[in-house]
């Protein structure tokens, strides 16, 4: 096999037509391999995946904040940005190609694209708008297209109240995401929430709440799109627009048809639409998201990768030289971009970037990414630290670190304060990766996890705590399942329904939890009234074999048995022969 050209080939098509999977068994036929995917979710699934074939031992989870890497690596699994190079792996994959014209990430996608080959074969996965660029600037690519096995259908608009059930609700910022997902607590239970900056551990855990039937909807950012693997039927957009990290835009078709397609599985069709405050989709728009088709993309996002690290200046000069090739569109100053451009103005700093080396070590440190998103200066202010540690001593110091960390070990708050606290994290998570930055690797990386993992936890509980109703979903569940619900009631009438509270039992009638309005309520007199059928036939059996003794009237006319109202007189076929009306729920 070893006297064999390296074979290149891109798969084209649609979402949800196991492209991703493809490539795993692709992989898996050689000896070695690396596949790129454009989240740290993704990669964290197909890591997950390829351990499930072939073992923890051979297979080397590698993203900004995780690094698993035993001791004889057959696999890499990675983010696109923490690809290896020069490995010289048997096989090459990289995922969601057509992000090479995302405005943000694009040109390291594009990179990847260029330059990154297996020594016996690469594949390109995404859409097929990525065609005819792939074709020109990759010459001896071969094409495979790839088709749905299902149909994807418009559905229109519809109100949140009226969305089927295993729908995804899409929205486009922080915000609108948390209003769906309350609006969806109060009138259906409750909605998992995945967006793209939780921790893999509490986006499993929403998820897990989702896929076994604890809640029935999913409220997600557009992270639903990068293949992450949901038994969606309909999706739902409750906005059009985005923040792209400079402007709100509309999104364009084919960014619409990568999150529409999540809807089906496999042969299962699925639909898609809109819903709140998003406009219906013009039928162009809809038809093309239906049959897949879009105009081609005709322009790469690309930043020189061939870097001169002679001095800070010649390094700025290299980033932001120009492609020759009109198809290679240079792209906006990224954020390490930036953060060298503002560093390299600061006396301490230049006067340490001063040879090859410590330029090299000031960019290292530069492409810290921003997880926490406050403010530049904040950011560039730890870098800036970061780099002076590194320069100085060789290493960050612990006493320093420790200190860091520590500030953010609060597992406790709002999902706000705990979501800072996470992206806070993120940095020190990234940081405890880096090869050599830290005194003790092992115990930085275990410690960081360790912080993370008890800050996703309790970032799923507090997400648990204010959009899922747990007394509704269980009840939900339980209904649509048809199964057998089991009722308690204690010596105060008190009324438990698979261990929810849902009122309390006078006589043969049911009083309904005040608390519980609108589609709860609904949902838990259903559910009462099916669980307490055996409690009712009980009581009616008691009923009607008590001695008369038992009974008595009021002056109203009531009819008591013991302390229960369970009756009034009401008139009769004559004076002689009064009739009773029973007070029950029917």
């Amino acid at each position: 096999m070893s006297n064999l050209p390296s074979r290149i080939c891109a798969i084209l098509g649609p979402t949800n037509t196991g492209k991703t999977h493809y490539a795993i068994e692709r992989m898996l036929a050689h000896k070695t391999g690396v596949i790129g995917l454009p989240l740290r979710l993704l990669a964290r699934e197909v890591y997950d995946k390829l351990v499930a074939l072939r073992g923890p031992s051979v297979v080397a989870l590698i993203t900004g904040e995780e690094r698993i890497l035993p001791a004889r690596v057959q696999y890499w699994v990675c983010t696109v940005e923490a690809m290896p190079q020069g490995m010289g792996t048997d096989f090459v994959a990289i995922d969601e190609v057509q992000l090479c014209a995302d405005p943000e990430r694009g040109y390291v996608f594009t990179d990847r694209l260029l330059n990154m080959r297996g020594t016996h074969e690469t594949l390109f996965l995404g859409a097929e708008t990525m065609r005819a660029v792939i074709a020109q600037l990759v010459p001896k690519t071969d094409f495979m297209h790839r088709d749905r096995f299902s149909k994807l259908t418009y559905t229109g608009q519809k109100k949140i109240s009226r969305m089927p059930t295993q729908s995804a609700i899409v929205g486009f910022s922080v915000e609108n995401v948390y209003a769906v997902a309350e609006l969806l607590r109060r009138q259906k239970g409750g909605a998992a929430v995945v967006m793209g900056a939780l921790s893999p551990r509490t986006r499993n855990a929403q998820v897990e709440m989702y896929q076994n039937g604890d809640v029935e909807y999913l409220v997600a950012t557009d992270a639903i799109g990068m293949g992450l693997n949901l038994d969606v039927k309909h999706v739902a957009f409750s906005s059009l627009s985005k923040f792209d990290g400079r402007k709100m835009r509309r999104l364009m078709p084919n960014e619409l048809s990568q999150i529409a397609g999540r809807a089906g599985r496999h042969t299962n069709d699925g639909t898609f639409g809109v819903t709140g405050e998003a406009s219906p989709l013009e039928p162009d728009v809809f038809e093309a998201i239906e049959s897949h088709r879009f105009m081609p993309i005709k322009k790469l996002q690309w930043r020189n990768s061939r870097l001169d690290f002679g001095t800070v200046r010649a390094l700025l000069t290299s980033l932001g030289q120009s492609s020759n090739d009109p198809i290679l569109a240079r792209t906006r100053d990224a954020n390490d971009h930036q953060s060298l451009n503002e560093l390299s103005q600061i006396v301490d700093v230049a006067a340490r970037a001063t040879d090859p080396a410590s330029v090299r070590l000031l960019w290292e440190t530069c492409q810290i990414p921003d997880f926490r998103q406050v403010s530049s200066n904040e950011h560039n202010a730890i870098v800036q630290r970061i780099f002076e540690f590194l320069h100085e001593e060789g290493q960050i110091s612990h006493s320093w670190l420790q200190d860091r960390v520590s500030r953010i070990d609060k597992p406790v708050g709002d999902i706000d304060t705990l979501s800072k606290r996470l992206a806070f994290m993120r940095t020190w998570t990234y940081v405890a990766q880096r090869k050599g930055w830290v005194s003790d690797e092992s115990y930085w990386r275990d410690e960081t996890r360790a912080v993370e993992d008890r800050l996703s936890d309790a970032l799923h509980n507090a997400l648990t705590q204010r959009f899922v109703d747990r007394r509704t979903s269980v009840l939900m569940r339980r209904l649509k399942q048809k199964e057998s619900l089991v009722a308690e009631v204690n010596d105060k009438g008190e009324v438990t329904i698979e261990g929810q509270f849902a009122g309390k039992l006078t006589g043969f009638r049911f009083q309904l939890d005040p608390s519980a309005t609108g589609e709860e309520a609904k949902t838990l007199r259903s559910a009462a009234l099916q669980a307490l059928t055996p409690q009712f036939s009980l009581m009616a059996d008691r009923c009607y074999n008590a001695p008369d003794t038992e009974f008595d009237f009021t002056e109203q006319g009531g009819m008591m048995w013991g302390e229960f109202a369970v009756g009034k007189l009401v008139v009769g076929p004559d004076a002689m022969s009064p009739a009773v009306e029973p007070f029950v729920d029917a």
